[in-house]
């Protein structure tokens, strides 16, 4: 799978790639109303992917976690909606990664998680 951020192929593989397609509604004007019927308002559908990567050495670590730094970057994926790869623009929430064990002297990470959100 070709996954790049700001046009540079990821750091790492992940083991887990998970889309999510996310309908944005208008708070004020989306209502039910009195018998249940649902009067909606989209306002946008955007992305949201969850992505876990396996056990992975410190430098590599590194550099994706630089590669998510910016406030946003542009992420070029599969989307499962569009049928084609794509460029959005993201941002990362928060980063998880537990230390998994050092081996030769190399610190190795466990399950860096992290959500990227659609701008």
């Amino acid at each position: 799978m070709d996954i790049r951020i700001n046009g540079v192929r990821i750091a790492a593989s992940p083991s887990i790639f998970q889309p999510t397609i996310l309908d944005l509604d208008n708070a004020e004007t989306t209502v039910r109303t009195s018998n249940g019927v649902l009067n909606r308002d989209r306002v946008a559908v955007k992305r949201q992917i969850q992505v876990e990567w396996p056990p992975i050495p410190m430098p590599k670590i590194s550099a994706l976690l630089k590669q998510m730094s910016g406030v946003t970057f542009q992420l070029y994926y599969p989307d499962p909606m569009a049928g084609t790869y794509v460029t959005k623009s993201m941002y990362v929430g928060d980063r998880t990664a537990p230390m998994a064990f050092e081996k030769n002297g190399v610190v190795w990470w466990e399950g860096l998680k992290c959500t990227l959100t659609e701008t």
